[in-house]
């Protein structure tokens, strides 16, 4: 590289830990319950200096990238050179928990990035209608009474049937058995890859087939999903791709990609499955990390209220509407800046013997909010402040107000990696942003909760560099009093 901030060696590369055989060792087992202190510490000390540090895990070193230049490149680097896929199969083990034909063959992120987000418009008032009768059927709670439930895994039910909604339609994402196995696929894959990564990498074939339950949830998949897209292959080749009554939704979208083996039942119904896997995971957990940000600090319920309340009296439910919930937005991405999902993010695995000058490992890029006043405060509103500032100093300045975007959800940087930055930043962010706020606006208008212990945020539970909103935590919902 011609930046000399790689000239050093890996030898060089500061290590948090110890550098010894049977330490090192040591260490990264430490690591499996340690990882964000860790790696928060290794920040601490060396962001201002190379900007790179290494942590031992069992079976190679890690290399963490910090800092703004330096996320940039690691973001821009080819994929010969900084694998995303490869780094992603380190951490996620997908092709063992999943199968090969989707890790080596991911077109359905094009079909994410291109006919998903161009149809939110269009498909909202589907979402809004499945998140009214989701949460209604979900939480099934009343005005009269707190009722306390567990968190996570009453969001996974929700976000499962809203995102449904849109990836097959009714009446299959009402459909409990489906709705369910997809949510125990989502866990199961998430799960089994944490575990298969602890073995070295000549046993985790074997070891994926006797933990994981891929197989199982496929045949139940298979038989819920597959009589739907045999029908609608039917349809195709009966009256050709644009056939009359040709649902809008998911599968018509991979229909209109797939080639080849792609188009075949069983090969359809596995890359359902496993869009949902993504879905359910990532959406579940950002909403959950925002409802225990919520009911921690419940001062926020209120005026994101009103502001919703004022937006749909002008514009109505709609998915512009929501691009005038500043409040909402702010919320969502401030919670994602605490609680993105991991101590690390940004994977990829170095494939080039001449890029950077790392050993084969895996490089992740990881920036605690350095750059925000009190970064470890949870201010709810942070981002929606900063746009009225923005605006209030560019005001006669069209092209500069544009900039206010930069802080919204959707929007990727060097210092705000949940959905990644680059050109492998997250494909079906402007889906999950758009789920998101439509289920918080919702939720702010039509409940009051509270937290289970006032002023008390439940523990994440830590594994590795994964962090995950408690899986047991809860908080009281009642329909709204007021």
């Amino acid at each position: 590289m011609d930046d000399p901030s790689f000239s050093y060696t890996v030898d060089t590369i500061p290590i948090v830990g110890s550098s010894g055989l049977l330490s090192s060792y040591r260490d990264a087992l430490g690591f499996l319950a340690n990882a964000p202190t860790l790696i928060q510490q290794g920040y601490d000390e060396h962001h201002g200096h190379q900007g790179v540090f290494r942590v031992a895990r069992l079976f190679r070193w890690e290399y963490v990238v910090c800092g703004p230049k330096l996320v940039k490149e690691v973001g821009a680097a080819p994929d010969h050179v900084l694998s995303f896929h490869a780094g992603v199969q380190e951490v996620f083990q997908l092709r063992h928990v999943i199968g090969a034909a989707i890790s080596d063959n991911p077109y359905h992120q094009h079909t994410i990035r291109t006919s998903l987000t161009r149809n939110l418009h269009t498909c909202f008032p589907e979402v809004r209608d499945e998140i009214i009768c989701a949460f209604n059927d979900v939480l099934q709670v009343q005005s009269s009474d707190w009722k306390t439930l567990p968190v996570l895994p009453t969001m996974m039910a929700v976000v499962a049937r809203v995102s449904n909604r849109i990836f097959v339609g009714l009446p299959l994402c009402r459909n409990k058995t489906y709705l369910q196995n997809n949510v125990q696929f989502a866990i199961d894959v998430f799960r089994s890859g944490q575990r298969i990564a602890l073995f070295p990498a000549f046993l985790r074939p074997l070891v994926a087939r006797l933990i994981t339950s891929k197989n199982k949830s496929f045949a139940t998949a298979v038989k819920l999903l597959g009589p739907t897209i045999e029908e609608r292959l039917l349809k195709e080749r009966e009256m050709g791709p644009d056939w009359p009554g040709k649902s809008n939704d998911l599968i018509s979208w991979l229909l209109d990609t797939a080639e080849g083996e792609e188009r075949t039942v069983p090969a359809l119904v596995l890359r359902v499955l496993a869009i949902n896997f993504a879905a359910i995971h990532t959406s579940s957990m950002a909403f959950t990390h925002a409802l225990f940000d919520l009911a921690t600090h419940p001062e926020y319920l209120r005026p994101m209220r009103e502001e919703v309340e004022l937006v749909v009296k002008k514009e109505g439910w709609s998915k512009a509407a929501l691009n005038n919930m500043v409040k909402v937005d702010s919320f969502l991405r401030e919670s994602q800046r605490l609680n993105n999902g991991a101590a690390s993010v940004m994977h990829r695995k170095v494939v080039a013997k001449e890029g950077f000058s790392f050993s084969d490992g895996t490089i992740l890029a990881y920036l605690q909010a350095a750059n925000f006043d009190h970064p470890t405060k949870f201010d709810g509103f942070r981002f929606a402040q900063e746009r009225a500032n923005h605006m209030a100093q560019h005001e006669r300045d069209p092209l500069a107000s544009q900039d206010i975007f930069k802080r919204q959800m959707i929007s990727t940087a060097v210092d705000h990696l949940p959905f990644g930055t680059g050109k492998h930043a997250c494909p079906g962010r402007f889906f999950a942003a758009t789920e998101l706020k439509a289920m918080m606006a919702h939720l702010v208008v039509n409940y009051d909760i509270r937290a289970e212990v006032e002023g008390v945020r439940p523990l994440d539970a830590v594994f590795g560099t994964r962090i995950t909103p408690n899986p047991a935590g809860k908080v009281y919902f009642r329909k709204r009093m007021d």
